[in-house]
């Protein structure tokens, strides 16, 4: 079995694109601080969470996670 890191560079990237800061992000998408900080370290976060992010960003989850 091959496991796969992830990595959430692109949502940085895609955060800084748009000039939003994290915190509005976070809020918009109701997301915990738990979470944040997972997205920080580059944990596991889930499906769902991801796709609320990409809402509020109006974005692909393609354009927020990448797997290394």
């Amino acid at each position: 079995m091959i496991f796969l890191n992830v990595s959430y560079r692109p949502l940085w990237e895609k955060i800084d694109e748009t000039g939003m800061k994290k915190a509005e992000l976070w809020k918009l998408a109701k997301i915990s601080a738990s979470t944040c900080q997972k997205l920080r370290n580059n944990e596991h976060v889930t499906t769902t969470i991801l796709l609320r992010i990409c809402e509020v960003l109006n974005c692909d989850i393609s354009e927020v996670i990448e797997f290394v």
